[in-house]
């Protein structure tokens, strides 16, 4: 992209020469990234505040973390924003939109796709060394950025609301996932006990834990830090675990239309829990310990229904190429959903 799509009040604002190198990066479909090659490197991000409407927070919880952490963990790697000339962390556009900048954490590499226990254990480990190093920080200093994100109650109702709406056609077009879903209603109900009972302890957690949101030193496997921190919030670990577990033990992703596809990989599951719980299971409860097969369940179960409701409603929140992709989405999440409930 050329740097005159960038706003020049955006480049000014962050003390950027407007003749700087500019080249998109990231495989996100949310916000557009772009790497600024300056005096020094940096990271340049506009925000979608279409799906993120609260920007303020997420700059707020990212910077009440950032202190609590060079505080009591001053060699721990959280990346912060660089503040404008008037000190602010967000610069805005004509049209609204929120720009923000960072230093360019050099020599990284980002992977779409998990190949390996070692892959597995590094990014299980470096989510879990997050929420481990947060676990004493007061929660009500933080505010959702997403309301009622992983709350899988809620989602279910969403599901019921958009199947009540839908058309004859739509639903007989979807007759099989809709049965499918309610097959599995019970997870809503064991979802509903632990958090009523108080057995998750409430932590601040990343809530987006795919393997493309952690940097990796380009020369080894480890782990270096967390990126894409808009959705750090007040959590539970099944949110954390579960997500990887569900984006992590197939060989193949959400997309994939052939289900016979799907596969779970046992050695990377265990790689993924003994990397996490090598960082947070001192943390834990027998209580939480005895939920970690839940995680990965109930976070499958909650993508194939709002997959599911998209569909119903139209496919008005997933960006879709096709005209049933959201469709192949549900059902290939609830495939995988089939073979964890018989795996673990």
């Amino acid at each position: 992209m050329a740097i005159a799509s960038i706003p020049a009040r955006v480049l000014q604002n962050f003390n950027l020469k407007e003749d700087s190198l500019v080249a998109p990066i990231g495989s996100g479909h949310i916000h557009q990234t772009f790497l600024i090659s300056d005096t020094e490197k940096y990271v340049l991000q506009r925000v979608n505040s279409n799906v993120f409407t609260k920007p303020e927070v997420i700059a707020t919880n990212n910077r009440t973390a950032a202190n609590y952490l060079a505080k009591n963990f001053p060699a721990y790697l959280f990346p912060t924003t660089i503040a404008s000339q008037s000190g602010a962390e967000l610069v805005y556009d004509d049209q609204g939109f929120p720009w923000r900048l960072y230093p360019l954490i050099e020599n990284t590499i980002t992977v779409d796709f998990v190949t390996s226990t070692t892959e597995a254990y590094e990014a299980a480990a470096g989510f879990g060394r997050l929420t481990k190093n947060l676990n004493e920080i007061d929660c009500s200093l933080f505010q959702p950025t997403l309301d009622r994100f992983h709350d899988l109650d809620w989602r279910y109702q969403q599901f019921e609301t958009e199947l009540a709406q839908a058309s004859e056609q739509v639903r007989k077009e979807v007759a099989d996932e809709i049965d499918q879903v309610k097959l599995y209603k019970y997870l809503v109900a064991e979802y509903n006990q632990l958090i009523e009972s108080g057995a998750l302890k409430e932590r601040i957690t990343h809530n987006d834990t795919k393997i493309n949101n952690i940097l990796f030193d380009k020369d080894s496997p480890k782990a270096v830090c967390i990126i894409d921190l808009d959705t750090l919030m007040p959590g539970y670990f099944i949110y954390d675990l579960g997500d990887l577990v569900r984006t992590c033990v197939s060989p193949v992703s959400e997309e994939e239309a052939d289900i016979s596809k799907i596969e779970f990989r046992r050695p990377i599951y265990d790689a993924l829990l003994t990397g996490y719980l090598s960082e947070m299971k001192a943390t834990m409860t027998q209580e939480e310990l005895l939920a970690i097969p839940f995680a990965g369940k109930m976070m499958t179960y909650i993508m194939a229904l709002r997959f599911l409701a998209d569909y119903l409603r139209g496919n008005t929140y997933y960006h879709i190429s096709y005209a049933d992709q959201n469709k192949v989405r549900a059902r290939n999440q609830l495939h995988l959903l089939k073979i964890l409930s018989q795996a673990i």
